[in-house]
């Protein structure tokens, strides 16, 4: 006699029929799918393991430049000594601000501040006659090739806050800065150096730290690479002895394949570190040249100011960021300015004293650059941005140094398309505010995307529910400069 079937659970039930086993298995195949459509999402958002998250993409339309370099006067460069002559304020010197001007916010300037005349002299140059102040000869003699923003404004007083908002257009961090919006639109040209480099002032870091440069919350493949300060920005780009490049590139992909193997689709961080591998080999190839400024000719180190004090740092790296751009690079941010108070352009003790040091520094180097640029034919083609997070303030703090200053400064732009040899915008008579055309960091960044064919709606990223972008709500373009 044939025994019967123990009995089933009464939760245990067999699929009778092709209908029931498809709605039963129906959870199983969602899960397949969705695990599909989340790697082909990863391949299209360049994370994927097998995608080149920097490869070459489409502008949205015929961009004017290439690259961009961005010269970082941190801490505040006045423009009240540099570019934007208030004869006004010698004549107020000492004075309380008349009530005309209205009122601003401030960090350490009150009620009982007086008005800062300055000791610095202005001189009308170029063809259209542009007035530059005696800090900066060698910055006068290119403001033919300047577009002079004279009506700068931002919203926060602050540096660590300003600096988040010049770099990200927003004043907290976690947003991705200007640098990395650009790789992510456009992918990279550079094939053994970074795409977004930074190269910060050896004094030191500032308030806003690394986040004011890095991706938020876009992926990790398009964070910076930041170079180290003084003479050898990069460790470790030798071969170590006895090994070869190809024993070396054996090595590379063997641990590029197992990362591979062992990468799931979406995880940016992952495929970020798999590809600084190959690029770090890359690198080893070929930059130890391209970082060798003694391949320059003396001309051109003489031009910048290298070898030279006080302008061989600020020489060498702008220099360098010539030399990214030649290869490639398509976001160079070179930081004048560094750790402390004083050691930036923040004159709150002494304007006379921080600004003659910070422009015996910088000023030859900067007009280097473009001149060095333009001669090769690569001006048309590189952006080069220069400014602060804000600038200075028309009254005095203590007695001889001025405030932080957010409602009216100077930035200017140069090549990648943009109009030179004029000034744009005007604040009123003493400096305090943007009166004519003014220009807010969301109009700096649209004219930068513009110029590099991106339009501000079109560069977006879907984060936390909202199309996210650099500009944050509508920036304008400056149809003066382009």
């Amino acid at each position: 006699m044939m025994k019967s079937a123990p009995p089933m659970a009464e939760h245990v039930r067999w699929t009778r029929n092709r209908r029931e086993f498809l709605t039963d298995a129906f959870c199983g195949f969602g899960s397949l799918a969705f695990t599909s459509m989340l790697a082909d999402e990863a391949r299209a958002a360049g994370t994927g393991g097998d995608a080149d998250p920097l490869a070459p993409k489409a502008s949205h339309f015929a961009p004017k430049a290439k690259a961009v370099i961005f010269l970082f006067m941190a801490g505040g460069p006045s423009h009240l000594e540099t570019f934007d002559p208030k004869p006004l304020l010698n004549q107020l010197h000492g004075q309380k601000r008349p009530k005309e001007f209205g009122e601003v916010k401030y960090q350490f300037v009150n009620n009982e501040s007086r008005i800062l005349g300055t000791k610095r002299t202005f001189q009308k140059y170029g063809k259209a006659g542009i007035e530059v102040s005696d800090l900066f000869p060698h910055q006068a003699q290119i403001v033919d090739d300047l577009a002079i923003l004279r009506s700068c404004h931002g919203d926060m007083v602050v540096h660590s806050a300003a600096q988040y908002q010049l770099f990200t257009g927003r004043v907290i961090p976690g947003f991705p800065s200007m640098g990395s919006w650009m790789l992510y639109g456009l992918g990279s040209e550079a094939r053994s150096l970074p795409s977004y480099v930074v190269m910060p002032d050896p004094d030191g870091a500032l308030e806003a730290g690394q986040p004011m440069y890095t991706n938020g919350f876009l992926p990790a493949v398009y964070q910076p690479t930041m170079l180290r300060a003084g003479k050898k920005p990069i460790l470790n780009l030798d071969l170590p002895p006895g090994l070869t490049h190809s024993q070396r590139r054996d090595t590379v992909d063997l641990i590029k394949g197992l990362n591979q193997a062992a990468m799931t689709p979406g995880d940016d961080e992952f495929a970020a570190r798999v590809n600084a591998y190959d690029l770090a080999f890359r690198m080893q190839m070929e930059a130890p040249a391209i970082f060798d400024l003694s391949r320059e000719s003396q001309e051109t180190l003489d031009l910048y100011g290298v070898g030279k004090e006080p302008t061989d740092d600020y020489a060498r790296r702008c220099l360098l960021a010539r030399r990214m751009v030649e290869n490639g690079v398509r976001f160079t941010c070179v930081v004048s300015g560094g750790g402390p108070g004083n050691l930036q352009w923040d004159a709150h003790d002494d304007i006379e004293e921080n600004h003659l040091r910070m422009a015996r520094q910088s000023d030859q180097p900067v007009a280097a650059l473009i001149k060095d640029l333009k001669r090769r034919g690569m001006l048309d083609e590189t952006l080069v941005v220069w400014g602060g997070e804000f600038g200075r303030s028309p009254e005095s703090q203590g007695s001889k140094g001025r405030d932080h200053h957010n409602t009216g400064f100077t930035m200017w732009m140069a090549g990648g398309g943009t109009k030179g040899g004029q000034a744009v915008g005007a604040t009123d008579a003493i400096g305090l505010k943007a009166v004519e055309n003014p220009i807010h960091f969301r109009d700096i960044h649209t004219t930068v995307l513009h110029q590099m064919g991106l339009g501000q709606h079109g560069l977006s990223y879907m984060h936390l529910g909202r199309k996210e972008r650099l500009t944050e709500v509508e920036g304008s373009l400056i149809k003066q400069i382009v």
